[in-house]
């Protein structure tokens, strides 16, 4: 087994060059979501049309990521980056004048297989470069760039769109993206011996079918219901591939995606806490702006402006949570983190028609303060029990059970919500027929009882968050601080 390169003291150049780079490609993610609407005007497209620019995004991030470990070990970190911002670069370019939204769908897939190669490359060099007791630290300021790009990704698209057109966030960001491509063709010098390894194509095509199929059932059921087909079709495609794809790779001498990864309890159980956190953190990210813009009446530009306290705390946070998890490890921040993030959920499943504005953000801001005790700290404390070679592997499975599970995550949250919504709406048609109110006032009624069930649908959804947290709390109690084994060493 060849040992990913060590490098003797950390490369600091080249971890700014992939850190900037990282940025620019989160950023760019976060950016489009409030230029949709400015899209489906100009192209004359419908809400689930236009949401293939996210969807497509999401689709190829989880067919490339887990391919990112075979690619690590077979080139340097200098022809990664250079072809993932080579891929990146041209897809924002293609982006900014494409005149058909088929060619835009087209621009954005090509900039999501650029971006999915950059995360998994940027953890992978700062697992190789810093030794243990330093890891934390350095995953701190790792996770700073991480969170501050989508913390100010919505409010400076809003202001965009608002003073110009959509197009202008493809204009903004392709020079930069080619100024940093330029720098890391002159400043990463790395290379990398031949290395004897192939593609299992086999292992490609199941992978894609697997993780592609449940991230696109999943991602249907707010739109189509779990009803649909399209849902259980994909979702059943996914889990068939996907078990033939884990089958497929315990027989293969050089497996392209590691599940040995699993026999480390700490990566496994960071696996698990990690899952269910992401499911309980997108009740935040997808219903506060239903709840804010649907149903209390705020533009998109305002709540962005609520959420950005929070996402900017859960940002600068990161490096101090990476001292502490140096100092005292993963477990009591596991803990802390945990316990805020039940309590702030359980509270957000009270929310009503007069929960002020700054209530809301001071509340997020909070829950956010959590999350960044959380993510970060549960997920290297999981990778430092890995030997090195697995390193690739780990980060590899890190990134895609993020992505299969904000997806579930999303699904089970929309689906709730929704089933609650419309229990409540029957329930309040019924109390008003019992009370004997006619039919022309009850018609008049309906649109009220819509906007109380969707509330109460958000809140209960909220509320399922809140228990589904407290799993997580109790699986974090469990945690010790990883450190470093090796196959010889794992039975004693």
């Amino acid at each position: 087994m060849n040992e990913p390169k060590v490098y003797s003291k950390p490369p600091y150049g080249i971890i700014a060059v992939l850190m900037v780079g990282a940025f620019i490609a989160f950023l760019n993610n976060t950016l489009l979501n409030v230029a949709l609407p400015s899209i489906m005007s100009e192209f004359q497209l419908g809400a689930s049309t236009v949401q293939w620019m996210t969807t497509g995004y999401m689709l190829i991030n989880g067919i490339m990521i887990p391919t990112t470990a075979f690619l690590i070990e077979k080139y340097s970190v200098r022809r990664l980056f250079l072809a993932a911002m080579i891929l990146f670069t041209f897809g924002t370019g293609i982006a900014a004048f494409s005149p058909f939204f088929p060619i835009l769908i087209l621009a954005r897939m090509v900039q999501a297989t650029g971006s999915a190669i950059m995360m998994p490359l940027l953890m992978n060099v700062m697992l190789i470069s810093f030794p243990i007791e330093r890891r934390g630290r350095a995953m701190g300021v790792f996770g700073l760039i991480l969170m501050f790009a989508p913390a100010i990704g919505p409010t400076l698209s809003g202001w965009i769109v608002e003073h110009f057109q959509w197009r202008a966030l493809f204009y903004m960001v392709f020079p930069i993206a080619l100024v940093i491509l330029l720098t890391g063709f002159f400043l990463l010098k790395d290379k990398k011996g031949k290395v004897d390894i192939h593609l299992d194509k086999i292992s490609l095509i199941l992978s894609s079918l697997g993780f592609g199929g449940l991230l696109y059932g999943f991602s249907s059921v707010g739109e189509k219901g779990w009803g649909h087909p399209f849902v259980y079709g994909f979702i059943t495609l996914g889990v068939i591939s996907l078990m033939l794809f884990v089958r497929r790779q315990s027989n293969l001498p050089r497996p392209m995606l590691n599940f040995k990864v699993f026999a480390y309890p700490m990566f496994t159980l960071a696996s698990a806490i990690t899952i269910i956190v992401n499911v309980a953190m997108f009740s935040g990210i997808l219903l506060l702006p239903i709840y804010m813009q649907n149903i209390r009446g705020f533009s998109p530009m305002e709540t962005g402006l609520m959420l950005l306290p929070g996402a900017i705390t859960n940002a600068f946070m990161s490096p101090i949570t990476g001292r502490l998890f140096d100092k005292y490890g993963g477990r009591i921040l596991a803990i802390i983190g945990l316990s805020i993030l039940i309590g702030t959920t359980y509270m957000f499943s009270q929310l009503s028609f007069d929960t002020s504005f700054t209530e809301l953000s001071i509340l997020h801001a909070i829950r956010m303060f959590g999350l960044s005790m959380i993510m970060m700290p549960v997920s290297t404390n999981g990778l430092n029990q890995l030997p090195r070679h697995l390193y690739p592997h780990g980060t590899a499975m890190n990134n895609t059970l993020n992505q299969v599970s904000a997806a579930i995550g999303t699904a089970i949250l929309v689906t709730f919500s929704t089933i609650r919504q419309q229990a409540y709406i029957r329930h309040l048609t019924k109390e008003a027929e019992q009370k004997g109110i006619e039919d022309s006032h009850l018609n008049e009624m309906i649109g009220q009882f819509e906007i109380k069930g969707m509330l109460e649908g958000i809140n209960d959804a909220f509320f399922l968050s809140a228990v589904i947290a407290v799993i997580g709390l109790i699986l974090a109690f469990f945690i010790k601080r990883g450190a470093p084994q090796t196959d010889a060493t794992m039975g004693k």
